[in-house]
């Protein structure tokens, strides 16, 4: 699994004009799933997710995580962080996960996530054309990998 983590003021995500999820200050999550993710990589993402310490202390220093400082997250899916422009010019997503695989754990989770955060997650609509709205926060943006845990 690949997520990209932005911390945020606030987010939203829109299918139409519909809007599917919110947050206040806390992260946006875009996560991509591959076909060789199981259950390990859920839990560990998860856990390491909600246990980052990306959000400023008193002093300034980021030293608290998403929940120490009671923050939201809000979740969704991108199967476009696992293009590979190796060849050519036009990405290849060969390596995201297929629906009937990566529906099943984009699901399991947001379930993990809620569960470490004790509290729901906001998603979007997995597989479907999404206009997201964030201020983000510093700007922070990570990159995790559950096949790279630097």
């Amino acid at each position: 699994m690949r997520v990209i983590i932005q911390r945020v003021i606030e987010a939203s995500v829109y299918v139409g004009t519909e809007m599917t999820g919110s947050v206040g200050a806390g992260l946006l999550v875009l996560v991509g799933i591959e076909e060789t993710d199981g259950i390990t990589d859920i839990e560990w993402l998860a856990g390491k997710l909600v246990r980052l310490r990306i959000f400023d202390d008193p002093s300034g220093v980021m030293n608290k995580s998403v929940l120490d400082v009671h923050g939201d997250i809000l979740v969704v899916s991108q199967f476009t962080l696992y293009a590979s422009s190796k060849k050519g010019n036009r990405p290849s997503y060969i390596r995201a996960a297929r629906p009937e695989t990566a529906i099943p754990l984009y699901n399991r989770f947001v379930e993990q996530l809620s569960l470490e955060l004790g509290k729901p997650v906001q998603t979007g609509i997995f597989g479907a054309m999404m206009k997201i709205r964030l201020t983000n926060d510093g700007p922070v943006t990570l990159i995790l990998d559950t096949r790279n845990k630097e």
